[in-house]
């Protein structure tokens, strides 16, 4: 194609294009119904696979946030009287090693 063609000559280049893309699509074999159907079954098993695997997924991040809260509600902040013991503790195992 030229930089100078006429707007005839690019329409009919262009139909030439269409035409041929025509006979190509044309030319295709016809669909195997089987390998088609053979291929749909393919594509359900997948999606019912990854489904699948979603759900044992959720399922876990379920369990491990539930497990989680039972040790975060475990591992509560101790009481005064622990914290003061505690502390009292360390105030006289310090006070020992001196």
């Amino acid at each position: 194609m030229t930089y100078n063609s006429t707007y005839q000559d690019r329409a009919g280049q262009s139909a030439q294009a269409k035409q041929k893309a025509l006979e190509q699509f044309r030319s295709r074999p016809p669909v195997d119904e089987k390998l088609a159907a053979e291929r749909k079954a393919a594509g359900q098993r997948r999606e019912e696979a990854k489904a699948e695997k979603a759900a044992t997924k959720k399922a876990e991040a379920e369990a491990k946030a539930a497990d989680d809260a039972a040790k975060a509600a475990a591992s509560a902040p101790p009481t005064e009287a622990e914290a003061k013991a505690a502390r009292d503790a360390r105030y006289a195992a310090r006070k020992n090693r001196k």
